[in-house]
């Protein structure tokens, strides 16, 4: 921002509190302090910073970083089909390799993005994200309990076993 002359001679005065320029903040340049009105009790205070929340989950960090990775190769091979047609029209000597470029982007881009599904798809059911009744991770997790359950009940009836023995015994040998 340019100022003109007037505003630079107002400035001195704008920044210490005093002059045409200044803001008006209640205060008189007196220095004794004015009461301000209060606010009309219908009027509605906005706040500054208003949170909502998010539309969608975060990715998980396994798919998030394919699909960073997938953006970045798609992005060069874009800029690599670009500069291939540039130099096409051009009649320039880099064209040929460039299209050679362009082409081998276009395949790893395609896994890139393949990448993504596929990485997403497997976090998808290794964490049960799946409400199907037919999830895998449902049916791994409900093995798990089950073992687990298996091995406390069997955990709890070895000290049955052994605290008995204990019990009858009249003297530690």
């Amino acid at each position: 921002m340019v100022m003109g002359t007037a505003e630079r001679r107002r400035a001195p005065e704008a920044a210490a509190g005093t002059g045409p320029g200044a803001p008006d903040h209640g205060i008189p340049a007196s220095g004794r302090a004015v009461e301000v009105p209060e606010r009309e009790p219908g009027s509605v205070q906005r706040e500054l910073w208003t949170d909502e929340p998010a539309r969608r989950r975060r990715l998980p960090d396994p798919v998030r970083t394919a699909a960073v990775r997938a953006v970045l190769v798609v992005a060069v091979t874009l800029v690599l089909a670009m500069v291939a047609f540039l130099c096409t029209m051009a009649g320039s000597w880099l064209a040929f390799p460039m299209v050679i470029g362009s082409v081998a982007g276009t395949v790893v881009a395609t896994w890139g993005v393949l990448d993504v599904w596929v990485t997403r798809q497997v976090w998808n059911q290794r964490h049960g994200v799946v409400s199907v009744p037919s999830s895998t991770a449902r049916a791994v997790r409900r093995e798990r309990r089950r073992a687990r359950r298996q091995a406390r009940t069997a955990e709890r009836a070895q000290e049955r076993i052994h605290g008995r023995g204990r019990a009858g015994q009249l003297s530690h040998s």
